[in-house]
């Protein structure tokens, strides 16, 4: 029988079945400072030890710090921050867990070192408690978040149990415009299905458009299947995938890659598969996107206008576009690239890889952010990603433009460290999130593009790339 990439996954990692439900083999768990430390304390309660360590590696990301760190975490200033890495820290020697520390080059966001150091493996199970695991799904993995209670049972039984999604196949086929990205096509995507749009559904990427991505842009376009309601994205194997994977440190070599490989080259939706639907896009109508409000679904072209809540036919709609722009101190009908920025934010677990640097630097080359612009942040997704970019010269061409350099981290992608919005301080930012609040009490996310980040930043205002 004809299975689809999803079906494929699930039943190669059942371990037993009931009505509903499945019992699934996990072959990955990633564990940063924010959801773990409740799931060891319950260990420890129980005494309990983690089934298998070597199916864990640990990463602190959200609460480290973007700016000098050479002194560890005593440099954190914030007590919150501090005590959640001391507390990874402490209960990744305690429990013999394999954690890339805070001062490692190899350091980064938890979603971006993963597959640099091929702890992700197409074929894989992969869980975190982070929502953006979904991530992963980009190498032809099952990869999804988890919560805290979730992190503790596949600690202690390398098992979680799971209900079967439906599947949805979203086809973008065609070639895209001249600095239209992965991060467009995925708000795109959701600007067309709506946040609950992929909600009960596992999403495979397909079509000629996602085949000509380059597996760092399918991991952003997986990463953004959890803001499309989906719990999980996933793009199917092919040469790129193994390209990509081939002589990470933790891949497989010899005759296991030789293994390997035939398994991988199986992970694709086999010919007549049947999905529960099908969306279909096309390439051409994808333009720079930018977000204008509390939702990733509330999107436009960077030469849109703000929509009118008074010409929407559902009242629940128009309310919430009215909510919406109240918050985020919009007027209807205004062309959003009018609308004047404070700061400019590139990075996350979104944006933050070695081809989303090299885009940004081009646009910016030669360039200088606007006099309005307060803060332009530059933030590498891992230690080793700063590194090969300042080889390459980027970080030079980002600073003699007026951005600052920092070090790898989530950054500003969520008010949980030090860099965060002011109240009324209004944000073009390479994110995920554009929720009320997400980088700072009484803030304004815009989400964008590398490109249409960096060339905001040098109007002062929200702009295509000139």
């Amino acid at each position: 029988m004809a299975q689809t990439l999803y079906d494929k996954l699930m039943s190669a990692h059942v371990v037993r079945e009931e009505a509903t439900t499945s019992l699934i083999y996990i072959d990955r768990q990633l564990i940063h400072e924010v959801t773990s430390p409740q799931a060891f304390e319950g260990l420890e309660i129980a005494g309990r030890k983690p089934w298998r360590l070597n199916a864990n590696l640990a990463v602190p990301d959200h609460n480290v710090p973007t700016t000098e760190r050479s002194a560890g975490v005593s440099s954190i200033e914030d007590p919150i921050s501090k005590l959640q890495i001391e507390t990874l820290d402490k209960n990744c020697s305690d429990f013999g867990i394999n954690e890339i520390t805070m001062n490692d080059i190899r350091q980064g966001i938890v979603h971006v070192v993963g597959p640099e150091q091929g702890a992700t493996l197409p074929g894989m199970s992969i869980v975190c408690g982070d929502s953006h695991t979904s991530t992963h799904g980009a190498l032809g993995a099952l990869a999804f978040g988890i919560g805290t209670s979730e992190v503790e049972h596949v600690l202690a039984t390398g098992c979680l149990w799971q209900s079967k999604s439906k599947n949805l196949k979203i086809e973008v086929n065609g070639k895209l415009n001249e600095f239209v990205s992965a991060k467009d096509v995925a708000l795109y995507i959701i600007g067309q299905i709506g946040t609950a749009g992929g909600t009960g559904f596992a999403i495979e990427f397909a079509g000629t458009t996602i085949q000509a991505l380059s597996v760092e842009g399918r991991m952003t376009l997986c990463n953004m299947a959890i803001e499309a309601g989906a719990r999980v994205g996933m793009v199917a194997v092919d040469d790129k995938t193994l390209d990509y994977v081939k002589g990470r440190p933790m891949a497989p070599t010899g005759d296991e890659w030789v293994a390997a490989v035939e398994y991988w080259n199986t992970l694709h939706s086999d010919e007549g598969a049947h999905f529960d639907q099908v969306i279909s896009i096309n390439a051409d109508d994808i333009k720079p996107q930018v977000t204008w409000g509390t939702s990733p679904e509330m999107v436009i072209g960077v030469d849109g206008n703000v929509p009118d809540p008074d010409k929407e036919v559902d009242p629940v709609k128009a309310e919430s576009i009215r909510n919406a722009l109240n918050y985020i101190h919009l007027k209807a009908n205004t062309p959003i690239n009018t609308v004047d920025i404070d700061k400019v934010f590139i990075g996350s677990c979104t944006n933050s890889r070695i081809e989303d640097l090299r885009v940004a630097a081009a646009v910016a080359k030669g360039k200088y952010i606007a006099d309005n612009i307060k803060l332009a942040l530059v933030v590498p997704g891992s230690g080793l990603i700063k590194k090969q970019a300042e080889d390459e010269g980027l970080d030079k061409i980002f600073t003699d433009a007026g951005f600052e350099w920092r070090e790898a981290v989530c950054s500003m992608c969520l008010a949980m460290n030090a860099d965060k919005l002011e109240p009324g301080e209004r944000c073009a930012s390479t994110s995920n999130r554009n929720f009320e609040g997400r980088q700072g009490q009484g803030s304004f996310t815009h989400l964008v593009s590398p490109a249409i980040a960096a060339s905001s930043a040098i109007a002062g205002h929200f702009s295509g790339v000139k």
